[in-house]
């Protein structure tokens, strides 16, 4: 039977967007929820932008979601646990698709009712370090309905995405413009990049 990280990966092949359903199992799904609260109660959530170091832009018009930066000197078990868990996966698609990739970024992202993310792509104009976005829904029980979708434009058309819990997204980071419509109740991701730094 072939690996989630085989699923991902020819997915992305045969589609230009990665999917699979069991990239991160559901107890690991589960404790980041759990993670997320826990952040959430203790304020350490704060307003995403746009843009890079000094200049990151708050426009509220264009996006609206909140976000948590992982990061291992947190000494998060949760986090260490997701990060070990890229590790494994960069390290397999850098053996079989040699994509050179040099290390990543990720944080949590929270939607509250009313958020969304109006469509762009997700490598900055003059840093090209981001090769591959990956996207880690966390959303348990989530119906048509709730909104949300991950919205891709391609010169294919137009593709929905509902982001149900379990369900992982891989893509090109500078060729697939996206975005996250409006959602009606909390919805909960890992979102990061993997660079060739």
């Amino acid at each position: 039977m072939p690996s989630s990280f085989d699923i991902l990966i020819d997915s992305y092949l045969l589609n230009n967007i990665g999917i699979a359903h069991d990239f991160i199992d559901i107890k690991l799904s589960t404790q980041l929820l759990q993670h997320i609260d826990l952040l959430l109660q203790e304020d350490k959530f704060v307003a995403a932008g746009t843009g890079i170091s000094d200049e990151v832009v708050h426009d509220l018009k264009f996006r609206n979601d909140s976000i948590y930066w992982l990061d291992r000197k947190h000494q998060s078990y949760v986090e260490n646990k997701f990060l070990d868990h890229i590790d494994l996966f960069v390290q397999y698609l850098n053996t079989t698709c040699y994509t050179g990739i040099t290390g990543y970024e990720f944080h949590f992202a929270v939607y509250k009712k009313g958020n969304f993310y109006k469509k762009h792509l997700d490598q900055f104009k003059h840093n090209k370090t981001r090769a591959y976005t990956m996207i880690f829904y966390l959303n348990k029980n989530w119906q048509e309905g709730d909104g949300g979708e991950l919205c891709i434009h391609s010169i294919t058309g137009v593709k929905l995405i509902s982001p149900n819990e379990g369900k992982s997204i891989f893509f090109k980071s500078n060729e697939i413009e996206h975005e996250v419509l409006l959602n009606h109740k909390t919805r909960m991701s890992i979102t990061g990049w993997l660079r060739t730094d």
